[in-house]
């Protein structure tokens, strides 16, 4: 983008007051986040909730001189106004004109899931085939993808967009500003689905992406959108890819017993090694091999680009550093568009003084003293105090950066020359290429090395997610439980990973919990459990869908949905009590249920309840009346309504106990996690948590000498005493103290001994060989297991790990 502001005028029929030659290269819409101001506009964008006109004056405090707003605001006057009509139709307009301009070679991709991680991974595969631009993260709406287009230049051959919709129509217009030629459609599942009548309705809605396209790239899987494709674009030049033999794209071998995948393309056939097989990745790797073989890409390339993916790191980190400090990670990736997210992430934070340390960027087909010069202009403008360039090549350019700056061929001069660890209260943003391997920086200069921490294997989840699957029908749904911040393991964390692979529906205790998903990103369908009546209007403006299981609830939330003006019928779950007496609609209120349902704008999505004892074998008789029950009154309610709801009672112990009752859908919650009340399928789960600290300080504790407050535990011998950081503040009940509980070193249980302090415990570790200061030890995950450990707290295992303290951090990991 690089016009002036009477040229957008003329593109977009706008009225300037002000300065007309003054030239636009960037527009910023969020005056919290401008991470340069020299040649930005500040685009004030009004919606129903909001008005963008209230932070005018913020955007022009941060240095912002040219303003695009609907209305104009004569205590401004020095500010450049661009006034237009509509700020969102004008950006699209103005992107529009420029996409249509810039003569590249376009892919856009749409779907429910796998939209990012394609997107990422084309762009990883295509930078050094062609000079490539992408959507940064996931801009891909009404307002993110017009800005997306609007950063193609001059030297772009190849760009690569993402296009996300949430409600019907939506498409046409971002069809109208972007239309690509080659359409790819990811996998079509849940996400939105409660905004359109059927999955037919969604799927009609995406593909009017490719209207224009030469090309459609499409996950022939799905029956619906294979027969919709080919029947409005038959015309085109059709792919379809997916696990059925009948695409044209498709795995060949079986994944699960060959160490190689090869994948039949046409005729031709690609040989590769792989270490994640879930459906989700070996889906979008189909789609990646046929998106590179359409732009020529030859087999052994391909091979080799696939082996060289990297993760796709979506977040950055912030922590807590040594001289009150704070340090925020970025040390994955670097490019222009992961360099400007850096520095928005950082305008967060409210301290005056900064510094940088950046490495090379590797990768980027660019001249090198433009692609610096761009990169000093975007560091200069944060007035850092000191940047430290590590790389030959950025040290050449070290001349371009106004700050106090140190060059280092690589990292390790870095750390030598201690110049990091003299710097005190600032913000340290680590931003590098992986090669570089900068994050070594942040292990020195941390505050806390997070001795006591809970790690969640992601993979371990899956892995249990498709063992509980492969006990159901294909076609049959599943919902994730994440209420109570997923069951203490983090809410967003676990729900983005779960969205990633599919999973149909999310279920929250609370409406707080869904729209903290919502505002996180989390397009997935979200049922609330407890509903309560101040939440009704957070529900219906974050689309979460709620429990019904009361008239008086019932009566209110329609209330709501008719305040709002919500003008199609809204998602409800109808819940019937079958024995639990917990909550639920009885067997003599269906009637007046289903006449209280009629002609309201509301839909029964699912008709549910739940078992209170499918996991205690002695109770199977009363299980078994409890789903009598649920058959009896939902087959009745369902006459009653004249269509088919799903319907789903199997909790994780359900699922493997009383598979044969799996309806429509299941829930799973601590079977996710990895545990089972049946011995022969916890043999089959993984364990998903551990919970791990280390030894700080090993004592002898002389013979009649006493451990802890109030001395309730005293030698009978010269003993060795371990103390470990993590106490009742941590999660760890003060009853498991005085040889109650144990804890695992070098796999050997020790006995924890006198009582648990806030922050710490004590430990015997006589019998534990070689230890030693710095140990790891085992809270709990398999010396002892999660079950022993609650055994030990006598509680469930859901309880212990709701109880760990937010203070102990998460931990994230992929084996």
């Amino acid at each position: 983008m690089n016009y002036t502001v009477q040229e957008i005028a003329a593109i977009t029929n706008a009225q300037i007051i002000g300065d007309k030659e003054l030239l636009v290269k960037n527009i910023a819409f969020d005056s919290r986040i401008i991470y340069s101001t020299k040649n930005t506009a500040f685009i004030a964008i009004n919606t129903k909730k909001n008005s963008g006109e209230k932070f005018i004056e913020s955007a022009i405090d941060r240095g912002i001189n040219i303003i695009i707003s609907e209305h104009y605001d004569p205590q401004f006057e020095d500010i450049t106004w661009i006034i237009v009509e509509n700020a969102v139709e004008f950006l699209q307009k103005l992107a529009k004109y420029h996409f249509e301009n810039s003569h590249l070679q376009s892919i856009g991709i749409t779907g429910s899931n796998g939209k990012t991680i394609l997107k990422e991974w084309l762009y990883q595969c295509l930078w050094n085939e062609f000079p490539t631009v992408k959507s940064p993260k996931s801009f891909n709406s009404q307002i993110g993808l017009p800005l997306s287009l609007l950063q193609i230049n001059s030297t772009h051959q190849l760009g690569i967009f993402e296009v996300g919709i949430s409600k019907p129509h939506e498409m046409e217009k971002l069809e109208n500003i972007f239309h690509p030629q080659i359409g790819l459609l990811t996998h079509i599942g849940s996400a939105h689905a409660a905004n359109f009548e059927s999955e037919e309705e969604l799927i009609n809605e995406k593909i009017k992406l490719f209207k224009d396209s030469k090309t459609i790239i499409y996950n022939g899987d799905n029956f619906l959108v294979d027969h919709k494709i080919k029947e409005l674009y038959s015309s085109k030049k059709l792919i379809s890819y997916g696990f059925k033999k009948e695409n044209q794209v498709f795995i060949k071998n079986d994944i699960f017993k060959d160490e190689s995948v090869i994948v039949k393309y046409f005729d031709e056939e690609i040989a590769f090694p792989v270490h994640q097989r879930d459906e989700a990745t070996l889906t979008n790797a189909l789609a990646l091999i046929t998106v590179l073989k359409e732009l020529g890409i030859e087999n052994q390339k391909i091979v080799e680009k696939i082996n060289a993916l990297k993760a796709i790191e979506m977040r950055l980190e912030a922590i807590e550093g040594i001289k009150s400090n704070i340090i925020i990670n970025d040390s994955f990736n670097l490019d222009l568009d992961s360099l400007k997210t850096a520095l928005q992430f950082l305008n967060e934070y409210k301290k005056s003084k900064k510094s940088l340390v950046l490495t090379d960027i590797v990768g980027v087909n660019s001249n090198s003293q433009e692609l610096y010069e761009e990169v000093s202009d975007l560091v200069n403008e944060q007035r850092f105090d000191s940047v430290f360039l590590i790389g030959h090549e950025i040290s050449k350019f070290s001349g371009l950066f106004k700050a106090k700056t140190f060059t280092f061929i690589n990292t390790q001069e870095l750390i030598e020359s201690k110049h990091l660890t003299e710097i005190e209260n600032q913000i340290i943003l680590l931003k590098g290429a992986r090669k570089f391997e900068i994050e070594k920086l942040k292990d020195i200069l941390e505050l806390r090395k997070h001795d006591t921490v809970l790690e969640i294997n992601l993979n371990a989840i899956l892995h249990n997610i498709n063992y509980h699957k492969s006990l159901l029908k294909p076609g049959t749904k599943m919902m994730a439980m994440v209420k109570a911040n997923s069951y203490g393991l983090g809410s967003y964390e676990i729900s983005e990973f779960l969205q990633h692979h599919h999973i149909d529906y999310l279920g929250v205790a609370f409406a707080d919990e869904g729209v903290e998903l919502r505002k996180k990103g989390i397009t997935t369908p979200i049922v609330v459990m407890n509903p309560e009546q101040h939440s009704y209007e957070a529900i219906i403006e974050y689309n979460l869908e709620p429990e019904i299981y009361s008239f008086r609830v019932l009566e209110l939330f329609y209330e709501a949905v008719q305040k709002s003006g919500y003008d199609k019928k809204y998602p409800i779950h109808v819940k019937l009590e079958t024995g639990m007496h917990r909550l639920g609609f009885k067997g003599f209120e269906l009637d007046q249920l289903s006449e209280t349902l009629e002609n309201k704008n509301l839909k029964i999505q699912s008709i549910f309840s739940h078992l209170s004892s499918s996991d205690v074998p002695t109770e199977k008789e009363f299980t078994l009346n409890q789903l009598e029950t649920f058959e009896k009154n939902s087959n009745y309610l369902i006459e009653k309504l004249g269509y088919q709801p799903i319907r789903h009672i199997l909790n994780s112990s359900g699922i493997t106990s009383y598979t044969d009752h799996q309806y429509d859908m299941v829930r799973i919650g601590i079977g996710m996690l990895g545990e089972s009340a049946n011995p022969e399928i916890q043999k089959q789960l993984q364990s998903v948590v551990s919970f791990k600290t280390v030894i700080s300080q090993i004592s002898l504790v002389e013979n009649g000498e006493s451990v802890g407050y109030s001395r309730k535990y005293k030698t009978d011998h010269q003993t060795k005493i371990a103390t470990i950081p993590v106490g009742y503040a941590d999660g760890i009940p003060r009853l498991i103290g005085n040889q109650v509980g144990n804890v695992g070193i070098h796999k050997v249980l020790a006995p924890i001994v006198g009582n648990i302090c806030m922050d710490m415990m004590m430990i015997n570790v006589d019998n534990v060989p070689n230890v030693k200061e710095g140990d790891t030890v085992t809270i709990f995950n398999a010396y002892p297991s999660l079950k022993e450990f609650a055994a030990y707290c006598k509680t469930i295992t859901y309880e212990v790990l709701t109880s760990i303290s937010p203070r102990v951090k998460r931990i994230y990991i992929k084996d």
